[in-house]
């Protein structure tokens, strides 16, 4: 079901989007501009007859349907997800039967989400990530870098986003839980179009880090999305977040680069 070393031959991986909202369209475009995958389908909630995206021979499928079916007429090697958190028990089961793999990025996940994916990640290889950009992913593991090596420094997390985004940053609590952080820590602006700023800041009695990701275009959803597919790809079934995928990585970079006898190999 899964390939611990990819081929360099390996062919484009076939791809499902669920939604097509703003987020959506920007990862469409990656999807259809990125060699590695091959957007197949579209799925949203109002579906005119025999729609296609525009300019492509991309149709679009009604998000509410016999998913097992059309999964058998359309197949697909991975779903990546940004549509609405429910979205995934509607075609959760018929995926995870065919080892479908899953890449879902919504920020609104609540616990019975993730018990569900935890349950498919049984079948297949399964990441659910609340902020999927590789740049706020690295962030994140700094930050918790450097809060275990000074746990007496200060912390504090600054989030601004569009203005009529109601909700606090789903990335911000994620950011907060990660380095123990009271939520009340968290600081709040919703200003014009701002697609999303994060910032962790810590205040040493003599200096200060900060720690600073923006988005410049919802785009970089799409790099963040394309990554995690090809690097789940290389993982047993199971559920994942995208720092243990960073983490593998890096590991795998950082043991690359040793000298021979310097590191044990990696597990």
């Amino acid at each position: 079901m899964y390939k611990q070393t990819p081929s360099t031959t390996q062919q484009p991986l076939r791809v499902g989007l669920m939604g097509y909202g703003k987020a959506g369209q920007a990862v469409a475009n990656v999807l259809m501009e990125d060699p590695r995958c091959n957007l197949q389908w579209v799925a949203r909630k109002h579906v005119p007859e025999l729609a296609r995206l525009e300019g492509k021979n991309i149709p679009f499928t009604p998000s509410d349907q016999d998913w097992g079916a059309w999964l058998d007429q359309h197949p697909v090697d991975a779903i990546v997800d940004f549509s609405h958190p429910d979205a995934v028990y509607q075609y959760g089961a018929a995926m995870a039967e065919r080892g479908i793999m899953l890449v879902s990025a919504n920020s609104a996940h609540q616990s019975e989400h993730l018990e569900f994916m935890a349950k498919l990640g049984q079948q297949t290889q399964v990441l659910c990530s609340p902020n999927i950009t590789l740049g706020i992913n690295f962030l994140i593991l700094a930050a918790k870098l450097l809060r275990n090596i000074a746990p007496f420094a200060d912390v504090a997390i600054l989030e601004q986003h569009f203005k009529h985004k109601e909700e606090i940053s789903g990335t911000a609590r994620r950011i907060a839980e990660t380095l123990s952080v009271e939520q009340d820590q968290i600081t709040s602006l919703r200003l014009g179009g701002i697609v999303g700023h994060h910032e962790v800041i810590f205040g040493f009695p003599y200096q200060t880090v900060r720690l600073i990701h923006n988005s410049i275009k919802r785009e970089a959803f799409g790099t963040g999305a394309v990554f995690a597919l090809h690097e789940l790809e290389t993982c047993p079934p199971g559920l994942y977040n995208f720092d243990e995928l960073l983490e593998r990585r890096m590991r795998q970079s950082l043991l690359q680069s040793a000298s021979p006898g310097d590191t044990p190999p990696l597990a």
